[in-house]
């Protein structure tokens, strides 16, 4: 847990960074101005530029590949209007895609004797290439390799497919085989079809299905939200808040710390707030209340102000048990008060100990509260087209001693402001 301003220590960083497996990188060639992007990834990385640049873009890539391993790409691509309509204008003929895992190092036996050595593999890495055909398009190719310890002539190759060519690792004839023995869905990735292969392959596969776009929190005033809702099982409050209730409620029951830190996080915001209850609205349905000091009746959640109920429900999605592999946010500043935004920050900086934080952002006021290391500068290159630049990355060490990040966002001096 952080501490009350929010800040981890170097040993909660270093545990943290080691808890999981992280993916490394993403590539990107076609997609809208990402025409040529190579992201490095770390446990926190908040995306800010002007308006148009592609910051969403970036966390709709990832979004892409995560429905490619859970055998949702063809939805994915008509959610996005067709493929040819997110290429890059005049440069992009298909779309590629690259993300890299690592992989734990392990000690295997020697093949004569007891001692045992350490087994170092290189990441996982994944490639994905589609190209228009008609109004659809067609997986011109696909890998997943790994490099292994001693090198051979190549990468190990868990799957390898260039159209209709499908090849993928066979355990059983220790090769790679010819064709699958099933109806293969040409629109589908085989990374999704292919039968379980081993440990690494296939915890790439399920952690990279599991990661999960947030986007804006609804909050009309019918919103799921604002609504009792059914009890039931969750350990996350939902895209749409749909399950807030029921989360908050499980970790009041079965993880108090995890509860009273979300309690304690919102006294720091708002100061007046006592705690949260959960009175029953109907049979097998729980509304939720907030009690504040300055009134003797609690508010009900379709009375609450759009900040207090976007802070809620960031503040419950960070703490939950339940976080994806990779979570991405798009705006999780949008209606709170910048005095809110240092919380914030502390709130997805623990929170990068247990997923890998992809966050855009249009508030400047936010990465007054963050690192360096976890900021990400993106900017237009003379044809216009996306670049991507870590702050730590900048020569910013003397700036730094006079002005905040945000400042020199703000004077131009990290990126075009807008």
């Amino acid at each position: 847990m952080p501490n009350a301003s929010g800040e981890i220590s170097e040993a909660q960083m270093i545990n943290g960074q080691q808890s999981g497996r992280r993916f490394q990188k993403l590539s990107i060639q076609g997609f809208r101005r990402l025409s040529d992007v190579q992201f490095p990834l770390r446990p926190l990385s908040v995306l800010i530029g002007k308006n148009g640049i592609g910051k969403t873009s970036i966390l709709e890539v990832f979004s892409l590949l995560a429905s490619s391993a859970r055998d949702g790409l063809n939805s994915a691509i008509s959610d996005l209007s067709g493929l040819a309509s997110v290429l890059t204008y005049d440069r992009a003929e298909r779309l590629c895609l690259g993300i890299s895992m690592e992989v734990e190092h392990l000690a295997r036996m020697r093949p004569f004797g007891p001692a045992k050595e350490e087994q170092k593999d290189d990441p996982l890495e994944y490639e994905l290439c589609l190209r228009p055909q008609g109004a659809a398009y067609v997986i011109e190719k696909e890998t997943l390799t790994q490099q292994r310890e001693p090198k051979p002539k190549g990468p190990f190759k868990h799957i390898d497919s260039h159209g209709s060519d499908v090849r993928y690792y066979e355990v059983d004839q220790r090769d790679l085989a010819t064709r699958p023995t099933w109806d293969h869905n040409p629109l589908e990735t085989s990374l999704c079809q292919v039968p379980k292969m081993f440990r690494e392959p296939e915890e790439f596969r399920s952690r990279l299905a599991s990661s999960t776009f947030y986007h804006v929190l609804n909050v009309e005033p019918r919103s799921p939200v604002r609504l009792p809702q059914p009890l039931q099982p969750a350990t996350l409050p939902g895209k749409n808040g749909e399950d807030l209730v029921s989360c908050l409620f499980s970790l009041r029951e079965s993880d108090r710390d995890r509860f009273e830190a979300i309690e304690d996080s919102l006294r720091a915001a708002f100061p007046g707030f006592q705690r949260l209850d959960f009175p029953l609205a109907a049979a097998g349905t729980l509304a939720l209340t907030w009690r504040e000091t300055h009134f003797s009746k609690p508010l009900y959640m379709h009375q609450l102000s759009e900040g207090i109920l976007r802070f809620l429900w960031l503040a419950t999605l960070l703490q939950s048990p339940g976080l994806t592999a990779l979570t991405l946010l798009d705006e999780p500043e949008v209606s709170l008060h910048p005095e809110l935004l240092s919380l914030l920050a502390g709130l997805l900086r623990e929170a990068s100990q247990r997923t890998q934080l992809i966050v855009a952002t249009h508030s400047d006021r936010l990465i007054r509260f963050l690192k360096p290391a976890e900021v990400v500068v993106m900017d237009a290159d003379d044809d216009g087209l996306a670049t991507l630049t870590r702050a730590d990355e900048l020569d910013l060490e003397e700036w730094l001693k006079d002005y905040s990040l945000d400042e020199l966002w703000s004077n131009g001096r990290i990126g075009a402001r807008g």
